[in-house]
């Protein structure tokens, strides 16, 4: 089943075999900052509501273009 980045549940980026590819084509376009690491401590990685999941073959689909990571506030 492929993978695909989400903000809470609306599908922000299309769908990929594995879960390693789904990261890494997220953080190449813009969409993420930084890739979590699971024996990472503390601090969040992703704007909040953002999450990786796991999606049925007949639920895949291209979302927008146009959507980018918001640019953080310095």
């Amino acid at each position: 089943m492929p993978y695909a980045l989400f903000d809470r549940d609306k599908q922000i980026d299309r769908a990929f075999p594995t879960e390693k590819e789904a990261w890494e084509h997220a953080l190449v376009s813009g969409l993420v900052l930084d890739v979590p690491v699971a024996d990472e401590a503390g601090g969040q990685v992703l704007p909040e509501g953002y999450h990786m999941k796991r999606i049925a073959d007949d639920e895949t689909f291209d979302p927008a273009p146009e959507w980018k990571l918001p640019k953080e506030v310095s």
